[in-house]
Order: C-alpha cells, then sequence, then structure tokens
C-alpha cells in the first residue's frame, strides 16, 4: 500500500479502496478456488461468504472456476 501511494507522486486517486480490493480479491479468490478444487460452495464457505457473491464476484473479476 505504501509503495503504491508513493508511486501516485502527487496524483489524487478517488477510487484507491476499489483498486486495493480489486487487486487483493482476485489472487485470493483464485488461490481459494485452487485450494478448494474449483468447488464455489466450499470457496464461499471457507471465504465466509455467500456462495452467489462469489460467483457475483467470479464474474466481475472474469475468473472461471
Amino acid at each position: 500500500m505504501r509503495r503504491y501511494l508513493r508511486d501516485l507522486d502527487g496524483c489524487d486517486a478517488d477510487d484507491v479502496y476499489e483498486i486495493v480490493l480489486r487487486e487483493m480479491e482476485i489472487p485470493l479468490f483464485v488461490e481459494v478456488l485452487n485450494h478448494c478444487e474449483g468447488n464455489q460452495s466450499r470457496a464461499a464457505a471457507m471465504l465466509g461468504i455467500h456462495r452467489a457473491t462469489l460467483r457475483k464476484k467470479l464474474k466481475e473479476y472474469g475468473i472461471s472456476a
């Protein structure tokens, strides 16, 4: 996070939260899905979110299970 803010070099960023969230969620979802062998129900349970929420996020990020 510090590196990202430093790299902005004084430029304003209005959506830092969304940028950071996306950067963290994508690899998290990929790793958990791999760990659960693509089973979305197990992955959602492991993440502590509803399966429908996981499916929505996967679609949003273009991640196939």
